[in-house]
């Protein structure tokens, strides 16, 4: 403590005799030094005075080298303080480039560093909050398990943290660096397991939030997991898995499915899949793959999903949830209008009316009557529609209703329909909520309408409501119903705000 104070009062003299320092930078600066468990780290403030900022810090060891393939090992501590006014570098990944709707700003910075050496985090917490404990928002980025990053511009914490929450966002492995299992793997690691190392990175996270965001001005007792796309699969995992008890108290989740059935592998496919890796690779020992080039395991890699393990997760989620046996935590979930499963051929509306009359018989006029295909460009949408419906609304409509069975947590239901600007125009596309959700579209190179300004804060709003209390309504604002599988009405974000019958519903009852 004393030399903590030391090194303080040095900061502060060195200040005081800087001419062009306004007096009310000392104010902010009395907590922009932070003891971690294994250091000091110095932030920044942003440019309104009132958050300060946080970037790279270290939450594990760097997994090369020998540390390649093995659960996160804890940050060697270090003497003086840590700067921390920039990103840690990505983890390894394709280099990003804009396609369709996605822009720069919903992919890694095309500037930072890409590198094995990944795990790190970034916090953002205002400059005051009345000396009480604020409310925890800690978001998991998506892309596929194999793209993505903490410091995507539209996952930034500042506007959030300004409404009273220390959000904090991750790093962690990816493709084949976060999700290779192999039989020499699983042999050599102390709990017969494999393949789910992205996975631990992000349980290793929360548990150094859990350790050290009280140091920032959080709560550890009150933390929400946000996760979309892939880093709402990744939080249905930890909530799956029994290394996940206790480590955050709510979750929201938007556009997540792995709710098929067998949908993870287990761990024998994976190490089958780890193994012809390894012969495609070259190589012929764990020390082989170990010292290949980083760049040379990403080429060619691909979409590897997380493993039932035996000890990450002990049976598939679908089997965990239905029976009752996942851990305990309030949800706010939900999907998109325009959420759909990626890299499934689009059929011709003939092709598609034979398929539906092939598959279901004497049905095909209550399905064709769902999704319907007079023409190639209205075919073409329903299959977009029947992806997300089997997929999304489906994974999303399980989870809310395992999660809320027996009235033991609170869950509530949400469908984003709002198509953002621009032509060509994508609708409300896959991941689009995020930069809404987070207060963020004027990092979003668009001209937004005031409506969808509004329509950001409102959903902002709703989303720190829940991190703090469980329950995402306010003054102010809309009701939103909680949701059952007896009452599925859920909240639309759209051109308006109302609750309404969850739209998938008559798709469910028809399959």
């Amino acid at each position: 403590m004393y030399i903590e104070k030391l090194l303080f009062s040095l900061l502060i003299s060195v200040i005081f005799f800087h001419k062009d320092i306004n007096p009310s930078t000392l104010r902010r600066l009395d907590n922009a030094i932070v003891k971690t468990n294994s250091g000091l780290v110095s932030g920044t403030v942003n440019k309104t005075g009132d958050i300060l900022i946080f970037k790279g810090i270290p939450f594990a060891a760097p997994p090369i080298g020998e540390l390649r393939w093995k659960e996160p090992q804890r940050v060697k501590p270090w003497k003086g303080i840590r700067k921390c006014d920039s990103f840690g570098p990505n983890a390894m990944q394709p280099k990003p480039v804009p396609s369709g709707a996605y822009g720069p700003e919903i992919l890694i910075p095309a500037t930072d560093a890409i590198s094995e050496d990944c795990l790190y985090l970034n916090v953002w917490t205002p400059v005051k909050h009345a000396g009480k404990k604020l409310p925890v928002m800690v978001i998991i980025h998506g892309g596929g398990f194999t793209t993505g990053s903490g410091s995507i511009s539209l996952l930034n914490g500042e506007e959030m943290a300004k409404k009273g929450v220390v959000v904090v966002t991750i790093n962690y492995r990816l493709g084949v660096f976060g999700f290779l299992a192999h039989p020499d793997l699983t042999k050599e690691s102390p709990h017969q397991s494999s393949g789910n190392y992205g996975i631990l990175d992000q349980i290793a996270a929360f548990q150094w939030v859990r350790e050290n965001i009280s140091a920032f001005g959080g709560d550890p007792e009150n933390i929400t997991a946000d996760g979309g796309s892939a880093g709402s699969c990744s939080m249905l995992t930890i909530i799956a898995s029994p290394l996940g008890k206790g480590l955050f108290k709510r979750a929201i989740s938007e556009s997540g499915p792995l709710f098929k059935p067998n949908e993870c592998r287990i761990l024998q496919q994976a190490e089958q899949e780890g193994l012809e890796t390894m012969t495609k690779k070259g190589a012929t020992s764990l020390d082989e793959m170990r010292k290949l080039p980083a760049n040379l395991l990403l080429t060619g890699d691909h979409l590897r999903l997380p493993v039932v393990d035996g000890y990450v997760l002990n049976d598939h989620i679908l089997n965990i949830f239905s029976t009752g046996k996942q851990n305990g935590v309030d949800l706010l979930i939900g999907y998109n209008e325009g959420d759909e499963d990626f890299g499934r051929p689009i059929s011709s509306a003939a092709a598609f009316t034979a398929n539906a009359k092939n598959t279901f018989g004497g049905n095909a006029d209550k399905f064709l009557q769902l999704y319907p295909a007079h023409t190639d460009k209205e075919a073409e949408r329903s299959q977009v529609l029947l992806s997300r419906d089997r997929v999304f609304a489906w994974g999303n409509y399980n989870w809310a209703k395992y999660q809320s069975a027996n009235g033991r947590y609170k869950v509530w239901y949400y469908y984003f329909s709002r198509a953002a600007p621009g032509n060509p125009n994508y609708g409300a596309f896959h991941g689009c909520q995020g930069a809404y959700v987070l207060h963020n579209l004027h990092r979003w190179k668009k001209s937004f309408p005031n409506w969808d300004i509004q329509l950001s804060n409102i959903m902002s709003d709703y989303w720190v409501n829940f991190a703090a209390t469980g329950n995402p309504n306010g003054k102010n604002l809309p009701s939103w119903p909680a949701f059952t599988d007896q009452n599925t009405r859920v909240l639309e974000f759209g051109d308006d705000i109302k609750a309404i019958d969850l739209p998938a519903m008559k798709s469910f009852e028809f399959f």
